[in-house]
């Protein structure tokens, strides 16, 4: 399969009313999945919702506590979020008007395997970059072979 081709299907046994297997059938499960992934795993996005996971935020609190994100990615990333209904945004009607984001009960959804994932991200950086690092040096060896 091509990169960005995501109508693959993925070969699903259909149980029986006895719990046995009786035929295949397909299931187009990639679109959906990489939807979501490619939302919730943006650097970004992992960010505000962790932030808005400890309650209430203002526009202007976020983006002091998240460092390096402009205000036009953080604009569009909340959008994103309340477009797909993890926050909701209420606007309070004062002179500047007040902004405030916070997780919706999907959000609040969202949290957890977003926690986790970053969790397991830190607790395996490091055999990650051994990895990585293993991988080029059998990769230089193999190039310096070649050359040979």
């Amino acid at each position: 399969m091509k990169p960005g081709n995501l109508d693959a299907t993925i070969r699903v046994e259909a149980p029986t009313r006895s719990g046995r297997s009786e035929r295949p059938y397909q299931v187009d499960t990639c679109r959906p999945i990489h939807e979501i992934l490619k939302l919730v795993g943006d650097k970004w996005t992992i960010l505000v919702v962790h932030h808005l996971g400890g309650g209430t935020m203002r526009f202007s609190a976020l983006k002091r506590a998240i460092d390096g994100i402009s205000q036009k990615m953080l604009t569009t990333t909340l959008r994103n979020l309340e477009r797909d209904g993890f926050v909701t945004r209420t606007v309070h009607p004062t002179i500047p008007p007040k902004v405030e984001y916070e997780l919706t009960g999907l959000g609040h959804g969202l949290l957890e395997p977003v926690n986790a994932m970053s969790a397991w991200a830190i607790e395996n950086r490091e055999r990650i970059e051994e990895a990585r690092q293993r991988f080029d040096r059998q990769q230089a060896r193999r190039s310096r072979s070649r050359a040979e």
